[in-house]
């Protein structure tokens, strides 16, 4: 069975550039399903070039889809480099919107602030927060950096606000109304928008 490096769902075009990722939490979809929309699996046997994701990103009619989205079973960002890359291509000859869905964790990754080089390239974050403390976010989300993760996530956020226009942090509905309630001042204190996921 082919590599899917990209797949169709919810009207957008996804594209699945890694399975690694800097959290194991322990709600994560990964471990029961490994198919979303046409993908028939979502693991990778080995990371395509960029090269290769452009290819299959132009191997698409664009103009059938709403957006293009970076999201897989993995985490985006800890292909950075590549996947701005990729981004820039798309800019080059669509003006469809380019969302990465992430977990906040891309500075940590990369060792610098790679915020600055989304400028004019992604339009749309979607940041899973998915606990409102440091010490809950540890122990669900289980990141490799540690409870640094947390003020790392908002520290990404906060910096990205000066160059992606649209920045939304989500929660899943499995949390308690209290925890949602938490989150979302996160939100409205960052001044970036906010939205529940629908966990089935």
């Amino acid at each position: 069975m082919p590599q899917c490096i990209t797949y169709t769902v919810y009207g957008g075009l996804y594209i699945n550039m890694t399975n690694r990722c800097t959290c194991d939490c322990d709600f994560c979809l990964r471990n029961s399903i490994n198919t979303v929309g046409d993908a028939e699996s979502l693991w990778l046997d080995y990371e395509p070039s960029r090269e290769e994701v452009w290819q299959s990103v132009v191997s698409h009619d664009l103009t059938q889809f709403k957006e293009i989205v970076f999201c897989g079973i993995g985490e985006p960002l800890v292909r950075a480099g590549d996947l701005l890359w990729v981004a820039r291509q798309i800019k080059t000859i669509s003006s469809l919107p380019v969302r990465v869905n992430t977990n906040g964790h891309a500075n940590m990754i990369a060792g610098y602030d790679v915020t600055p080089n989304m400028s004019g390239i992604i339009d749309h974050l979607s940041v899973s927060l998915n606990r409102a403390d440091a010490v809950t976010y540890n122990r669900h989300i289980r990141p490799v950096f540690g409870e640094e993760a947390f003020n790392g996530l908002l520290d990404f956020v906060e910096k990205a606000r000066n160059y992606v226009p649209k920045i939304t942090l989500t929660v899943l509905d499995l949390l308690t109304p209290e925890e949602i309630a938490n989150c979302r001042e996160i939100a409205e204190r960052m001044k970036v928008n906010f939205r529940i996921r629908i966990s089935s």
